[in-house]
């Protein structure tokens, strides 16, 4: 016995020095999107130690690549499954579904919590959009019934993510509607979420807003500094305080608008990216650690509290940040390869303002989907080398948010589609 204990005694040192990863359950409300296009990253196992010193337990991954998954078995981490663009035409039949979930997905049960799949990225405002969005539907149809054919529906749920550009006006969130064009497209996936109960998730990017016009958007408003006086909606006479709760809320807004049934089901608008970048070229104005350090800090704090968003003060904001690392091979500004909160080699990319409480990922309770999911188009294998632009929802959202003092009562920003 004495020989066997000190044959075990390293491994259980090593369990007794390292931090545990926080146990996500279904109430968890934040999240951190773990990408991957980059040579120079850490291995996969590396990844819940990270995450363990930020507090986070919940991930979004953009593809269902085993290894990683298999990085976080009985870790307790909660994990978001992207299927890639480039699989909708396969999982869009029931065979094909099927084929994709025993494959990917039935392996890593138990031991990897997969509580989401998102089918595709950003899929109807995309560059493919004209030739991907009619297989985006039949795709998260037939990969749920595929996991109900498994007994896995209750554990494993599906949506997809959306750019903001499929809002077609956002000021005042109020007046919001989708872009008429998507309506046949994005009527019947409303429909979809109020039949299975998940949740409507779209990729809110504040920074955006400010980088496109700095001398009319508040910077306070777009970083969520908590001392902002905010601004009200004259439609609805409802105060915003920060411009994330008001993007979430023009999208409950649109919804409404557009399918009544929807928003009677209680459809839930979660937020599957946000960031800040922390380097830019010259003209990318607001890219600085300083800022993406305030950003993501006060989106820690607005999750940790456990509160809703003005319209919907009883449903807690649920949010993934973006991203986990600085990318290097990401094409396009500056701007793309530096939305980490670490760098490559485990380094914090800058000193976040905030930090999470150790009981963050027990408040409120979460619906089907475990609660956590999130997750721009940040992907991969998908017809442009696997990467979902940051720029490309930069341009989606031109002109949007014109939310300033001095043109709040009368500028209505419409979201001109450059994708």
């Amino acid at each position: 016995m004495a020989a066997l204990l000190l044959h075990l005694l390293p491994a259980l040192m090593i369990l007794l020095v390292l931090p545990s990863t926080p146990e996500a359950t279904s109430s968890a409300l934040l999240g951190i999107s773990y990408g991957r296009v980059g040579n120079n990253l850490p291995p996969a196992t590396s990844v819940p130690h990270i995450l363990a010193s930020l507090g986070v337990g919940r991930v979004r991954l953009y593809d269902a690549d085993p290894a990683t998954i298999r990085a976080f078995a009985n870790t307790g981490v909660e994990l978001v499954v992207g299927v890639p663009d480039e699989c909708l035409a396969a999982v869009s039949t029931p065979a094909g579904a099927s084929s994709w979930v025993r494959s990917n997905i039935a392996p890593a049960l138990p031991a990897s919590k997969i509580a989401l799949l998102t089918v595709g990225n950003e899929v109807l405002t995309g560059a493919n959009s004209s030739s991907l969005s009619r297989y985006l539907l039949p795709a998260m149809q037939c990969l749920h019934d595929a996991l109900a054919q498994a007994g896995l529906d209750k554990q494993v749920a599906v949506t997809t993510a959306h750019n903001l550009g499929v809002l077609a006006t956002s000021y005042p969130p109020s007046s919001a509607y989708f872009r008429k064009d998507l309506l046949p497209s994005l009527c019947p996936i409303l429909d979809f979420h109020a039949r299975a109960g998940t949740p409507f998730l779209v990729n809110a990017y504040p920074y955006f807003a400010y980088a496109e016009e700095p001398t009319r958007v508040d910077l306070e408003y777009a970083l969520l500094e908590p001392g902002h006086a905010g601004v009200a909606d004259p439609g609805s006479g409802l105060h915003y305080t920060n411009m994330l709760a008001a993007q979430v809320d023009a999208v409950y807004h649109a919804i409404a608008a557009a399918n009544s049934a929807a928003a009677r089901a209680g459809v839930e608008v979660r937020v599957s990216e946000t960031g800040w970048p922390s380097a830019g070229d010259a003209n990318e104005t607001g890219a600085t650690p300083q800022n993406a350090a305030r950003y993501n800090g006060n989106v820690m704090r607005l999750v940790a509290q456990g509160k809703g968003t003005p319209l919907r003060p009883a449903t807690p904001m649920r949010v993934y940040m973006f991203a986990l690392f600085n990318e290097n091979m990401k094409p396009g500004p500056t701007s793309e390869r530096n939305y980490g909160l670490f760098k490559p080699d485990g380094t914090p990319a800058y000193e976040l303002s905030y930090r999470l409480p150790q009981d963050s990922t027990t408040s409120s309770s979460g619906g089907i989907g475990g609660g956590g999911v999130y997750n721009s188009g940040h992907g991969y294998g998908s017809d442009n080398g696997g990467y979902y632009s940051i720029s490309a929802a930069g341009m989606a959202t031109m002109g949007w948010w014109r939310w300033t003092k001095a043109a709040a009562a009368a500028c209505v920003a419409v979201l001109v589609m450059a994708l």
